[in-house]
């Protein structure tokens, strides 16, 4: 299988001891009663290891001038830096009041303002600012909020006027096209194009028209649309149907530009590859579609008759002349993640999620690369997304880097001995075993590996389908000597199981194994069987089966309903017993012998939303957004470890152990460990 490779990677997390238990008959809390937490007994030790990651991650790019303005991601405060192309050097910053990242940056045609629009977890005040370039010296201002939560584009047409899209309203609605008006100050909102798409990432305008491009990016299948093209006529507020009937197989529209006469369109794809395609502004009608390279056509500029825009593989062309697209070839480093692709002259900037822009000259294939580090970005600690320990390191990642931490042999943190990984994408979980990290790789990157004996590299060892793209959970399956991955589809809903073989090198990918709404949120493995907890993002039911399957077959064995209101967060194993947290903070057991539920209970006092667990010194512990806790191995009664512990994860709780029985996760920022002895 081919294999890829990039320098200085890795990530995340690793499985635990079992005991033995037995049970008879189904225990609860009672009915509609909770499981009150009981006191942690014998106390926790735990010791706080510093910032996880730190680095300055970004999320968008644009050139106004000779300056490059990048929005940062997944930092506190959010904030916008201006890059000085010709001397190299950060000359200029802003924060921003609210959010975690900035994906939606555009000047207005005079090069005064520069507009972003920032993610968010929740509804705030604002999530619109302006940054007035002519006085750099002075903060953004917030300009009120659109009823979208969050902003994934901006554009400002030629006479001023900014509109704006992003992720639905509250309840899951649909996302609708904003205005702000900056003569009159106000933000609109002028409909919603289409009721069933999830989200919108995607908006060009001109003078007389609005383009608006969204899909089934998050959340899709369940009737979800796919890639949806609009135009809204400016003057009549009237909104038509303009998607090509060769986008429509894809999963959204993932970028829009008005270049000159033309519109330019990228989409995400599903199960083909993402498509371009150049539509004629005086009749939308006349148009070309040429198929590009990888699942993600984003961020387009022009030159000499080529349009260049970012691949999750790297930089890519367009050349109009014969609707052909193909890669850059350039002498330098891996591009990674793009966030920006923009024109200064006869050169091609590229913004990397890796943390450089890379100046690329097409015509003479080399390349200047600026490390924002050393130009003056400002580092501070990332929300994470996940961490894995064993062989005498702590692996915590971020958004495009890895931060390896090396331990002494009393568990204490080298401060000399972390080294930074970049790696493509997000390892979303990961397993340590014999010293070797596996990775799962958001989005669509498969499996990645790194061995620290062999030096800071990582490589892809195992590729699957493109809309398998979100790894949620890796153990490692000890009696069939496999990685195993559970998976979400983002695009279609339903999700994978995928089995990777170290020694032969085989993979393989089990498509829907629950249902085809449920992905396989929660993993866990005991005797060559693996353990599948279902989670539904489609809307529809069921929402949290679990499945016992062979993984090398590839073969449903039972099935159980475990009764809850929510999909599942997490499983684990102690002995004959399956553990599992739904998303609503509902706990259940199975007894994996005789196939049957045994106990529920509500632990929601400890454990809401994307919730972990692990089995570590023959007890089950587990850690939401607040609270590590854990669960007796007899009664199943929950009691505290760690109060507010309120980890900074940018998509779920984890927590992990080391072969010496400490325990691993996130406090605010910051690496915690814990040394837990339960009086069981």
């Amino acid at each position: 299988m081919p294999q890829q490779h990039i320098s200085r990677r890795s990530v995340l997390r690793a499985g635990g001891a079992v005991g033995l238990v037995t049970a008879a008959g189904l225990a609860t809390a009672g009915p509609g009663q909770a499981a009150q937490p009981t006191g942690g007994g014998g106390g926790a030790r735990v010791v706080d290891l510093g910032p996880a990651v730190v680095r300055f991650s970004l999320m968008s790019a644009v050139l106004v001038g000779d300056t490059l303005y990048i929005g940062s991601r997944n930092l506190d405060p959010v904030k916008i830096i201006a890059l000085h192309m010709p001397t190299g050097k950060v000359v200029a910053q802003t924060p921003l009041g609210t959010g975690h990242s900035i994906q939606a940056l555009a000047a207005d045609p005079t090069g005064r303002y520069l507009y972003a629009g920032v993610l968010q977890k929740s509804v705030s005040r604002a999530n619109l600012y302006r940054w007035d370039l002519k006085t750099p010296g002075k903060p953004a201002e917030a300009l009120g909020r659109i009823g979208d939560r969050d902003i994934r584009d901006l554009t400002v047409a030629p006479d001023g006027a900014v509109f704006a899209v992003g992720s639905g309203g509250a309840g899951g609605a649909a996302p609708a096209l904003w205005e702000y008006d900056p003569a009159k100050g106000g933000i609109v909102s002028l409909g919603v194009p289409s009721a069933d798409a999830t989200t919108a990432q995607a908006v060009a305008a001109t003078a007389s028209t609005v383009f608006f491009g969204a899909g089934s990016i998050l959340h899709g299948g369940g009737g979800k649309s796919k890639a949806a093209l609009f135009a809204l006529d400016r003057a009549a507020r009237e909104f038509s149907q303009v998607t090509p009937r060769e986008l429509q197989r894809d999963a959204s529209i993932r970028e829009l530009a008005v270049i000159d006469d033309k519109l330019v369109v990228g989409t995400a794809g599903h199960s083909a590859p993402a498509q371009v395609a150049v539509m004629d502004l005086a009749d939308l009608g006349e148009y070309s579609v040429a198929e590009s390279r990888g699942t993600t056509a984003k961020k387009f500029a022009a030159l000499d008759g080529s349009v260049y825009f970012a691949g999750e593989s790297g930089l890519l062309a367009y050349e109009r002349a014969t609707d052909s697209i193909g890669p850059v070839e350039f002498r330098g480093p891996d591009l990674g993640e793009i966030w920006g692709v923009d024109r200064r002259g006869d050169k091609i900037l590229v913004t990397s999620a890796f943390g450089f822009v890379a100046e690329i000259d097409p015509a003479a294939k080399t390349s200047k690369v600026i490390e924002l580090a050393d130009a003056g970005a400002p580092s501070a600690p990332q929300t994470v997304m996940g961490i894995a320990a064993g062989g005498g390191h702590v692996y915590v990642s971020g958004t495009g880097t890895i931060a390896r931490h090396t331990l002494g042999r009393d568990g204490a943190l080298d401060r000399d001995g972390t080294v930074y990984l970049r790696t493509p994408g997000e390892a979303k979980d990961a397993v340590v075993v014999d010293r070797v990290l596996y990775t799962g790789q958001y989005s669509s990157q498969g499996i990645w590996t790194h061995d620290p004996r062999k030096g800071d590299t990582t490589h892809q060892v195992a590729a699957f389908p493109p809309a398998q793209n979100r790894p949620a959970d890796v153990v490692w399956d000890g009696v069939n000597r496999r990685v195993l991955v559970g998976v979400e589809s983002d695009t279609a809903g339903g999700g994978s199981l995928w089995t990777y073989d170290p020694r032969t090198e085989r993979s393989r990918c089990h498509v829907n194994p629950i249902d085809d709404g449920q992905c396989v949120r929660g993993l866990a493995t005991k005797d060559g069987v693996a353990y599948l907890g279902g989670d539904n993002n489609t809307g529809t039911e069921p929402r949290a089966t679990v499945v016992a399957f062979d993984p090398v077959a590839g073969k449903e064995l039972w099935r159980v309903d475990p009764q809850q209101s929510a999909g599942v967060a997490a499983l684990a194993i102690r002995g004959r017993h399956l553990y599992g947290l739904s998303r609503k903070g509902g706990f259940f057991v199975i007894d994996i012998r005789r196939h049957k539920l045994i106990h529920r209970a509500d632990v929601s006092s400890v454990s809401n939303g994307y919730a972990a667990m692990v089995t570590n010194r023959g007890v089950v512990y587990g850690v939401s957004d607040t609270t590590v806790f854990r669960f007796h191995p007899k009664s199943f009664a929950v009691s505290t470890v760690v109060t507010d512990i309120n980890g900074g994860w940018y998509s779920g709780s984890h927590i992990t152990n080391d072969e010496s029985g400490r325990l691993y996760t996130m406090r605010g920022r910051n690496l915690v460990q814990i040394t837990d002895h339960p009086n069981t």
